[in-house]
């Protein structure tokens, strides 16, 4: 069983969510795994690699598109947060969705079709390897995913 989110290691770590999906989630108090130079801003308070946001202090309500080489270390701390939105691929066969979402979250937004994310310096890309989900930790965030005007599927899981 494949234990990361990335089947491919890729070069590129620094893939921007498409704005859209930030407007439609509201506001963020944090971002701990935000690019050092962005187009715009997805939360209030922003933590760079330079920063590890693993190893900061976490408050109010996060947005998390991490890394996905190492997403599961993220989820994790998303889940022990309890306020915040990640945005993944949907490979729910992993050790990773079946530890940190499934067994955690408190609901999930398969979105439909594919995205197309950013570069840093503000074009979008091509549409990604792979369809993505949002997972919410916290009833709030999953009342926000299930209100939202983000196409897809929503899933209550406690």
């Amino acid at each position: 069983m494949n234990t990361s989110f990335e089947r491919v290691k890729k070069s590129k770590q620094e893939w921007l969510t498409p704005p859209a999906i930030i407007k439609a989630l509201g506001s963020f108090d944090l971002d701990p795994c935000s690019p050092t130079n962005r187009p715009w801003d997805t939360a209030k308070q922003h933590f760079t690699r330079k920063d590890n946001g693993l190893k900061q202090v976490w408050k109010g309500r996060v947005w998390c598109n991490p890394p996905y080489d190492n997403a599961a270390e993220w989820l994790e701390k998303c889940a022990k947060h309890g306020n915040a939105i990640a945005l993944i691929f949907a490979r729910t066969e992993t050790n990773a969705f079946f530890e940190h979402i499934w067994q955690k979250a408190n609901a999930v937004l398969f979105i439909k079709g594919r995205l197309a994310f950013y570069h840093v310096n503000g074009k979008q890309g091509e549409s990604a390897g792979s369809p993505s989900v949002l997972v919410a930790y916290g009833k709030a965030n999953a009342n926000f995913l299930e209100k939202c005007k983000i196409e897809g599927k929503y899933l209550k899981i406690r």
